[in-house]
Order: C-alpha cells, then structure tokens, then sequence
C-alpha cells in the first residue's frame, strides 16, 4: 500500500524562520518552495530536495529538537558539503561506521539531529 516518502518535518521554536532560511536555504542549498496559502498562517517554511521530495519545517510551540529521531540526507561529494558547512561556522561530527557508506551528522539551528550520508560506489 505505501509507495514512497513524500516529505519529512522537522520542528523548530516560533519565529524561527530566518534561521531555517539561513541554514536549510543557504548553508545546504535547498530552495524554499511555497506553502499552500491555508498552512502558510501557520508558519514554518518548506524546502525541495532534488529529487521531488520536500523537507517541511513546523514551528510549534513547546518546541523541543530532537536529538535522536533524524532525516538522513543522501549526499554527493560528501567531503565538499562538510567543509561548506564547518566554514559556516556548522560543527560536524563522525558515529559510528556504516558499511557501504560515508556519513556524519550535524545539528540545525534548533538543536535537531541531521544526518548526511554519501553511499560508496560497488
């Protein structure tokens, strides 16, 4: 019955916006795409990932980041992003080794946990 995943959300505090622009918008590339005018009120913002799928940022109130629960982005040329990142002033770190593939993890503004993971050829 389930086909694919559509989109992810992440959460983020009220007011949060410009934040999400920066980081989401600008540090990784993504480009806010508009929400429908009915959510729009709600707030948050949300993203297109190249390959049609959407990452949704949700502000709500009593926001708290979460630190385990994460989105794995697929990346490629991991090395490049990372270093993007870090000179954004976006600290980066390693877990644990993952056969068939390079990763690290970073926090957006809001404390929540991303993943980014570039698959190894073969």
């Amino acid at each position: 019955m389930l086909t694919g995943l559509d989109h992810v959300q992440v959460a983020a505090p009220r007011a949060a916006e410009a934040a999400a622009r920066s980081f989401y918008g600008e540090a990784l590339g993504l480009a806010e795409v508009a929400k429908p005018p009915n959510l729009a009120a709600r707030g948050g913002l949300w993203f297109a990932l190249p390959d049609g799928r959407q990452l949704h940022v949700g502000v709500t109130d009593g926001f708290a980041p979460a630190t385990k629960a994460h989105p794995a982005f697929l990346v490629r040329d991991i090395d490049a992003l990372r270093a993007r990142l870090e000179q954004a002033g976006i600290a980066t770190r390693e877990d644990e080794p993952l056969a068939g593939a390079r990763r690290f993890y970073a926090d957006d503004p809001f404390g929540n946990r991303l993943e980014f993971l570039e698959r190894e050829a073969g």
